[in-house]
């Protein structure tokens, strides 16, 4: 497992997708399944910049981790933030127009959709968020 820690600011975000990037390109993810997987990272460590620590700053873990044949990429946003769970909300309905629509939650469902497994817990103290996609 490989880890990465930063300060959870939007500021790091290049940094951490490069971190992504690099683990997704060692074993060999496409280019599809590396920019289904940087869209769902950017959302979630964004979400986690903007609304962890608010008011104040603190960390963000992120661990990436691939195993099995064909491998599967399990990647998890560990904080000590605010306990914030973003798989409760209510889902938005995406027949309506953009104009009618509530603002928020296409990210978090754009993710559910993408990845083939997400999960919260909290736990420690600790909010723990994970997304695993197979590369098959």
């Amino acid at each position: 497992m490989k880890k990465l820690t930063v300060n959870a600011s939007t500021d790091n975000l290049t940094t951490v997708l490069e971190f992504i990037d690099a683990e997704l390109e060692a074993v060999g993810a496409s280019m599809k399944m590396i920019f289904q997987i940087d869209l769902a990272v950017e959302e979630l460590y964004v979400n986690i910049a903007h609304y962890a620590y608010t008011p104040e700053d603190g960390n963000v873990i992120i661990q990436f981790d691939s195993y099995g044949d064909p491998p599967l990429v399990e990647i998890q946003f560990i904080d000590q933030g605010n306990p914030f769970n973003p798989l409760e909300n209510a889902e938005p309905d995406i027949t309506l127009t953009a104009e009618e629509r509530q603002i928020g939650g296409l990210g978090v469902l754009m993710v559910k959709k993408t990845m083939d497994e997400v999960d919260y817990r909290f736990e420690k103290n600790e909010n723990i968020l994970t997304i695993k996609k197979s590369l098959s």
